[in-house]
């Protein structure tokens, strides 16, 4: 696709860097001064048990994000996954439109990121996005194919790939639920055993005018779990440490990106860290990433694992039911949001 020629499904209209796009001085990014000289762990996962638990733990409490190659997803089923996510936004913008929609109750939409400024009604961000539930079990195509716009190879290739990335996460829990010290099923069990299982697809054009606009605002994961594929030629998701500085996660071959959510960090007593993190727009290349995210049921009442908390780690946040965090979520739409914070203690 050719830089300028992507039309937004919102309205089919090309897209073009107005004043809609524009973020006001103090809130762009200022690229020059993303470290280049500090990044998130890289980890195999064909490393020795008792070695791979000590090295996610210390990336969950340091970073947040890390890493993981030999993961056991084939890197074949990777590569048609991430064409077909491609091939998507690249239909005609009449074919997607119907798709579009703001309100975030829909199992499958199109929509656009925004981002609320003081003085302004909101910001666009420079993407679109695709978003639908997954299921990681044989019946996918059964659960879905009411609600995906696919059909035959396709809906399989989506199929496969769910269950691939679903043995993924169900390691991924296991190891993290080690590394605090618990039971390998104590994170799942915490979790319950009906997670709210969403796939965003996201699409980057060519961007004008990188330094004026942000793809995707800095904010952290609402869920527990998230695990990212994305373009390995393009430099654009960016982590911010514990000192506040943004930190480039230049793409891996054949790597996905892991990251901490904010129920991990409240099951974990904030042992574990779900951080920042906002994508950039790039001025001549597309970028396509696509997003797994393992989450509780609204039901399901979450707050700090029992083991983890005593008299010298008293409990960092109160129990409540998943759709009270999704109720906050949503109430500050568009703003850097703070959602767990509502929900800490005071000591």
């Amino acid at each position: 696709m050719e830089r300028g020629s992507f039309f937004l499904a919102n309205g089919c209209t090309p897209l073009s860097l107005s004043h809609d796009f524009i973020l006001p001085a103090h809130v762009r990014p200022v690229l020059s001064s993303v470290s280049t000289s500090i990044t998130v762990p890289l980890i195999d996962l064909n490393d020795k048990q008792s070695s791979l638990v000590k090295k996610i733990s210390d990336a969950c409490q340091e970073y947040g994000f890390f890493h993981i190659i030999n993961h056991g997803v084939p890197e074949e089923l990777c590569r048609r996954m991430m064409a077909a996510v491609s091939d998507f936004f690249k239909l005609p913008p009449e074919e997607r439109s119907h798709l579009f929609t703001s309100d975030k109750t829909k199992p499958l939409r199109v929509s656009n990121y925004y981002l609320k400024v003081e003085g302004q009604d909101k910001v666009t961000m420079w993407s679109e996005t695709l978003a639908h539930p997954w299921h990681a079990s044989d019946d996918f195509a059964i659960f879905c194919q009411e609600i995906l716009p696919i059909t035959g190879t396709k809906l399989e290739l989506a199929s496969e790939y769910a269950k691939e990335i679903g043995w993924l996460m169900r390691r991924l829990l296991g190891l993290i639920s080690q590394g605090m010290g618990l039971k390998k099923d104590r994170l799942r069990e915490r979790l319950g055993d009906k997670p709210r299982l969403v796939s965003q697809a996201n699409y980057y054009p060519p961007c004008p005018q990188p330094e004026l606009t942000l793809g995707l605002p800095a904010h952290t994961d609402l869920n527990a779990l998230t695990v990212l594929m994305q373009s390995e030629d393009v430099i654009a998701l960016q982590v911010m440490t514990k000192d506040g500085e943004w930190i480039a996660v230049n793409p891996l071959p054949n790597a996905f990106v892991v990251n901490i959510g904010d129920q991990i960090q409240v099951l974990s007593n904030g042992k574990y860290k779900s951080v920042h993190h906002r994508a950039i727009t790039n001025k001549d290349l597309e970028r396509v990433s696509i997003a797994m995210f393992y989450g509780p049921n609204k039901d399901t009442v979450v707050g700090p694992v029992e083991e983890l908390v005593d008299e010298e780690h008293p409990p960092m946040y109160r129990s409540y039911r998943y759709e009270e965090f999704l109720e906050e979520f949503h109430r500050q739409e568009g703003t850097r949001r703070r959602v767990k914070e509502v929900f800490q203690l005071q000591h």
